[in-house]
């Protein structure tokens, strides 16, 4: 039956999660599977174990797939029988265990794997799993307790189930000998065991609320409006000031108290700081890096607005930050938060400290900035009063404007106040009476020059302002360009040297750094794959193996073997590391936190387009050996079939003659001398296409060309066929005039034999078998049509492949599947081409040998060489 038209559901997935062994969670599936038994739901228990009386007795209560064939109870490990219940499924099925490790040979290497299977079968799923088997859980399970869990399962699986139910049970209850016939440990193991499954019990209790707050969202979502912080986060605010690192453990330890997750924002406004500010926020930025906090960069240039609507986004409910000094003429970031942000929890830290700096012009080019405000001022004053004597004088003040908007846009605030404030003087100089003096003697001029004072500060700011937005745009743009376009060349690269290539390649943009990209070799060791190729020293390549064996960044920059000159990033997937990211400056120093962070980002699609090479790897070796496999079957079948019965009727005329002797008639001997060669000849062919085979794949197969008539090629290929083409009615079409084929007239006569006996096998008794030669100047056609049974237009392409055999087709099971594949290969040889059509009237199959034709030789000169060969 086909579900073509009526696509399959999905199944559903409810996971039970506890935080260790006997919480109870087998117990809580079965009792959840009676009440769906009770309500008659088709149920049946896939591969549970009972832990205990209670659960063995519910156990047994419901309907039980049998165990995998072969597993028996005792001796091995009990499988789950996924093929017996896709065979006949059930609408909810029980398994426990879910990371459980199936045994080698199984069609899947884990238990997860199984269960995605049925899913996708619509088959519903109940499965039990410890919190300590959450792949993202283990590295942090191994630093709290020291265990180390081996079979995980994907956090995704989890997250994806369409219900989580947690099992719970304080801690005390499970301890050892707590239970009957257990010995009572000494009080160091006891509390050993007491804070390990305290531990556990809080990593599953994160987990469920993590996952009840993304269904929260969900929720909110789906009606479009933002769900409230429950969970809630905490975001601290830096700036470049001395107390910033000061500020970030304190953020850590506020959020380790609360069991809060963190970030770190800072928010550039475009203002350039001096040397020791950008040390200090690098240092802030990699100090939350190894806190576990997470780093967050934006671009704004009003930093109360931009912290507020990111906590927003981040559904965050408190905001630390340090103070502020105030602005002359508007409240400080402090007080400004304190008074937008509404339902926000905001602490501000008094560190003790200087309050955070205001941003410095930056040295290189300052003097130059304030040179251009001077000469914009001298060339809007000379504008200005040549003009004086056409316009009015409120017009004449939009010339000096025109020059604070350019100064400003230019360079940066300070060059536009400046160039404000000559333009303020020039203008009162020049054209306010009294002319050349700063007195004014109307009222009205006064209010004239203040203005125009306060729309030339207020001008030359809003420029500055500007041109900080647009510097901070155009480098989000080229971060996003530089993104855009590492993934568009990782896009094109197929192989893992070729994405590499790729990623250093856009790397090698930065002048400044020196890049390489190392991966292991066959001997487990590092080495460098792509890019700088020097070699590492011993400080260097322990730095280097740590980052691969940890996943996380070490070197300079790091807290871990900072030592050396390069920043180590390793690049790890799902499958573990795939390649290590080195990188240093030229000048010898840290690499900028920006680039570490740019790096880092750039590295996601790195690895993706890694592990994707690297399973392209994978399949495509798997194919190959599927080929193979598929290919020494074929040939074996040939072997043991087609190319031993020839044999077994040449084995039994032989026998036949020795036995009976004199007694055969001489007509009788006769035809078992013929049938004995027939099939001897027969055995000839195969063999011989086989040896043929084996040397078009190896680029053996040399042409020794000649000038030959296609008559005599069909002729011969007749007459060697001409035992099989008796029963059969053989039309000829061979016209006298066709040109000269200058070919290896002897393979092209094979392949001519293999197209004629293959029709032959699926002519019907008496059928008609036609073959037909034709030239139209460029190529000659030798055209072999039957009215066997055809070959499908879906299968056409397939016949010409090694070995394959279709029932239907013209390449049934009596021959080894090589014969029309030959075929190919030698008219490819001499630039040929085999085609396959429609047979004779509307029935069959025509296939047609397409050789090219050559500038035909002259007439004199083969006369010549016929004499010469006759003398």
């Amino acid at each position: 039956m086909s579900n073509a038209g009526n696509p399959v559901r999905r199944g559903r997935l409810t996971v039970f999660l506890g935080a260790a062994s006997g919480v109870g969670k087998t117990l809580a599936m079965l009792q959840a599977a009676q009440v769906q038994l009770r309500q008659g739901v088709a149920l049946r228990v896939g591969l549970v174990a009972a832990s205990d009386a209670a659960a063995a007795a519910l156990l047994a209560a419901l309907p039980q797939q049998p165990p995998k064939p072969g597993a028996e109870q005792g001796a091995r490990p009990l499988e789950l029988d996924l093929d017996g219940l896709l065979a006949d499924p059930p609408a909810l099925t029980l398994i426990a265990e879910l990371a459980h490790a199936n045994l080698p040979g199984s069609r899947h290497a884990k238990r997860w794997q199984d269960v995605q299977e049925l899913l996708a079968a619509g088959i519903d799923v109940y499965t039990t799993v410890n919190v300590q088997h959450v792949e993202s859980l283990n590295s942090q399970l191994l630093d709290l307790t020291g265990l180390r869990v081996h079979e995980t399962v994907p956090d995704w699986v989890v997250q994806e189930a369409d219900e989580l139910v947690l099992i719970d049970r304080p801690p005390r209850e499970l301890l050892p000998g707590r239970r009957a016939g257990q010995a009572e440990p000494d009080a160091d193991q006891q509390r050993a065991s007491l804070a390990r499954l305290t531990v556990l019990r809080e990593l599953a209790l994160q987990f469920a609320a993590t996952r009840v707050d993304a269904d929260l969202q969900r929720c909110y979502r789906q009606h479009g409006q933002s769900a409230p912080a429950l969970l809630g986060r905490l975001l601290v605010g830096i700036d470049g000031n001395q107390q910033a690192e000061h500020l970030v453990r304190h953020a850590s330890r506020l959020a380790q108290r609360r069991q809060l997750p963190w970030s770190l924002v800072h928010v550039d406004t475009g203002a350039v700081l001096d040397e020791t500010a950008r040390r200090h926020l690098q240092a802030a930025q990699r100090l939350a890096e190894n806190l576990g906090g997470e780093v967050v960069s934006l671009r704004a240039a009003d930093v109360s607005s931009t912290l507020i609507q990111h906590a927003i986004e981040r559904r965050a409910n408190v905001l630390l930050i340090g103070p502020s000094r105030p602005h002359q003429l508007r409240p400080g970031v402090a007080e400004r938060l304190l008074r937008q942000g509404r339902g926000l929890e905001i602490n501000i830290l008094n560190t003790g400290g200087a309050p955070s700096p205001r941003a410095e012009l930056p040295r290189i080019g300052r003097l130059g900035d304030y040179l251009l405000a001077v000469l914009a001022t001298l060339i809007a004053s000379a504008a200005a009063w040549s003009i004086s004597s056409v316009l009015e004088l409120p017009n004449i003040s939009l010339v000096f404007l025109f020059a604070v908007l350019l100064v400003g846009v230019r360079s940066s605030l300070g060059p536009a106040l400046l160039c404000s404030a000559l333009s303020f003087l020039a203008y009162d100089l020049l054209f306010i009476s009294p002319t050349f003096s700063l007195s004014v003697h109307h009222q009205a001029d006064i209010l004239t020059l203040l203005f125009f004072l306060a729309m030339a500060v207020l001008t030359g700011n809003l420029a500055a302002r500007q041109r900080r937005q647009m510097d901070a745009l155009r480098d989000t743009q080229a971060e996003t360009a530089a993104l855009l376009e590492l993934s568009r060349k990782l896009g094109a690269a197929t192989d893992r040297q070729a994405v590499l290539d790729a990623a250093l390649q856009q790397l090698t943009h930065w002048h400044d750094l020196d890049f390489c990209l190392l991966g292991r070799d066959g001997a487990g060791v590092l080495q460098v794959e792509a890019g700088l190729s020097a070699p590492l020293r011993e400080g260097e390549r322990a730095a280097a193996e740590w980052a691969w064996q940890h996943g996380q960044p070490s070197g300079l920059g790091t807290h871990t073997l900072a030592k050396g000159r390069w920043w180590w990033l390793p690049l790890t997937g799902k499958e573990g590391p795939q390649a290590l990211l080195g990188v240093r400056t030229k000048q010898g120093g840290t690499v900028p936190a920006a680039r570490r962070r740019l790096l880092t980002a750039l590295g996601q699609p790195l690895t993706q387009a890694l592990s994707r090479a690297q399973l392209a790897q994978e399949l495509e070796a798997a194919r190959l050996q599927t080929e193979t496999e598929q290919l020494r079957s074929a040939l074996l079948a040939s072997v043991s079939h087609d190319l031993r019965t020839p044999l077994t009727v040449m084995h039994g005329a032989i026998d036949s003659l020795l036995t009976l002797g004199e007694q055969i008639g001489a007509e009788d001997r006769h035809e078992l001398l013929e049938s004995t060669r027939n099939e001897a000849e027969r055995l000839d062919r195969y063999i011989q296409n086989l040896l043929d085979m084996t040397r078009l794949g190896h680029g053996g197969l040399k042409l020794e060309r000649d000038w030959v008539a296609p008559a005599d090629i069909v002729a011969s290929s007749l007459q060697r066929l001409q035992p099989f083409l008796a029963p059969l009615r053989l039309e000829t079409v061979v016209p006298d005039d066709l040109p000269l084929l200058y070919v290896h007239a002897a393979l092209i006569e094979q392949a001519l034999i293999n197209v004629v006996e293959n029709a032959v096998r699926f002519s019907p008794e008496r059928g008609r078998l036609r073959v037909a030669v034709d030239s139209d100047g460029t190529e000659l056609r030798i055209a072999v049509s039957d009215e066997g049974p055809g070959i499908p237009p879906a299968e056409r392409d397939k016949i010409f492949d090694m070995f394959y055999t279709a029932a239907r087709g013209d390449r049934g099971g009596k021959g080894t599947g090589l014969g029309l594949a030959i075929c190919q290969g030698i008219l490819g040889a001499h630039g040929g081409s085999v085609s396959v059509g429609d047979g004779l009237d509307g029935r069959g199959t025509t296939l047609t040998l397409h050789l090219p034709l050559l500038a035909q030789p002259r007439l004199d000169d083969a006369d010549r060489e016929d004499q010469g060969e006759a003398q």
